[in-house]
């Protein structure tokens, strides 16, 4: 009797082993129909042959001085930092001479590619615009450092008057004003009380800055 009840229990545990085992095929098969992997699953199927997503930028004109991160897929010599020079052209191996001042970085990218067909299959070109030295605002009168600076697209005349190391002795605070190109080819006035906006008054006077506007710190 025992050796009977001892044979039917191992009759159960193999039945139960091959049932378990022919599942696993199973939920694999569904956990990948659902999208699921492992780990290992997941890394298997990882693919660094394709180009990462390129950020395209339709709207800024590049310009002497800027810098520009230029890299083409798979030829690292090609690819490097390189700044805009006064002329407003850069030189890349192969490319040879090119005009970046003027173009936007979706279109060097273009230009840049068109050259390159002659030595490499569909070269993938990606233009970047590292720093933006080409824009810059003044601020002149009684402010510690007067000049030319940069200018990012959030500069405010607060963000310049900071930049500029703050006023001088004497600096009427009250009667700043940034003159600004318009179309016409003249200069609008804009008035700006830094008395008022440090206290959270008329903050619409804190504008945000325009290439070659001009601060007055009288």
């Amino acid at each position: 009797m025992r050796n009977t009840a001892n044979s039917s229990i191992g009759t159960r545990f193999l039945l139960v082993a091959i049932c378990v085992s022919a599942s696993i095929p199973a939920t694999v098969a569904a956990a990948r129909g659902l999208g699921l992997q492992s780990p290992a699953m997941h890394a298997s199927l990882l693919d660094d042959t394709s180009p990462a997503t390129k950020p395209h930028d339709a709207t800024y004109l590049i310009g002497s001085s800027d810098v520009l991160a230029i890299t083409v897929w798979k030829e690292p010599e090609i690819s490097r930092s390189i700044p805009v020079r006064p002329d407003g052209r850069i030189s890349l191996p192969l490319v040879g001479e090119i005009q970046a001042a003027g173009r936007t970085p979706v279109q060097l990218e273009q230009d840049i590619a068109t050259r390159l067909q002659t030595y490499i299959s569909k070269p993938d070109v990606t233009v970047i615009v590292e720093q933006i030295n080409s824009e810059k605002f003044n601020i002149l009168g009684r402010v510690i450092k007067p000049g030319s600076y940069p200018l990012s697209a959030t500069t405010t005349v607060l963000d310049a008057i900071a930049t500029a190391g703050g006023f001088q002795d004497f600096a009427k605070q009250s009667g700043i004003y940034i003159l600004r190109p318009n179309a016409q080819g003249g200069q609008s006035k804009l008035a700006f009380n830094y008395k008022q906006v440090i206290k959270g008054n008329h903050t619409e006077q804190n504008v945000r800055l325009e290439p070659h506007d001009t601060i007055i710190v009288p």
